[in-house]
């Protein structure tokens, strides 16, 4: 049987683009990306999910960081007995934790970006927060920002453009960093590992 992995959304298709460049024998079962706008409910949908496909799979993990769960996810994880993605989030997975502490050490109000956030910018970001509504609530949310880095996997000329897009509909200069899928690979084969 294949192995099952819970996944964050938002990371469901680069796991399966690395799935198909490994021959990996997995199965992916994503959850809604949004849950990162309530990290709080992150841990329990998980949980669910896990029980639901447990007996499907010889074995279970969970492509998911921390996201925000506060050890919450863990204890889940601890539950199940299963391995989950290694970080704080997907930016540490992406352009591996020591540097996003430099950036945030030289500008802690750095909003990231990756490719999913370029791409759905305006649902994740914009209607979630009621901006597109609201407009002039921009400068409340984003106040204590001072630039965006895109934080590339896939850089094209189309995603460069939205990401810039993005940037401007919240007033912040953009830089990007090209970071490939940085740890990713590696740790969906550590995942699938004993």
């Amino acid at each position: 049987m294949s192995v099952g992995v819970v996944a964050c959304g938002a990371l469901a298709t680069h796991i399966a683009d690395i799935a198909g460049a490994e021959s990996l024998d997995i199965t992916i079962y994503p959850l809604p990306p949004l849950l990162h706008n309530r990290p709080e409910k992150i841990a329990g949908e998980v949980d669910s999910l896990l029980t639901e496909i447990k007996d499907k799979h010889s074995k279970c993990a969970v492509a998911y960081a921390d996201c925000g769960t506060y050890g919450a996810l863990d204890t889940v994880i601890a539950t199940h007995g299963v391995k989950r993605l290694g970080g704080n989030h997907c930016y540490d997975i992406f352009a591996g934790s020591k540097k996003i502490e430099e950036i945030m050490e030289s500008d802690a109000g750095t909003y990231f970006l990756t490719d999913f956030l370029v791409k759905s910018f305006h649902r994740s970001v914009m209607v979630e927060l009621g901006l597109d509504k609201r407009p002039e609530l921009r400068d409340d949310y984003f106040k204590n920002y001072s630039r965006v880095i895109w934080l590339a996997q896939q850089p094209s000329k189309e995603l460069e453009e939205l990401a810039a897009q993005a940037a401007a509909s919240i007033g912040l200069p953009l830089e990007i960093q090209n970071v490939g899928y940085g740890q990713l690979a590696q740790q969906v084969k550590e995942l699938l590992s004993n």
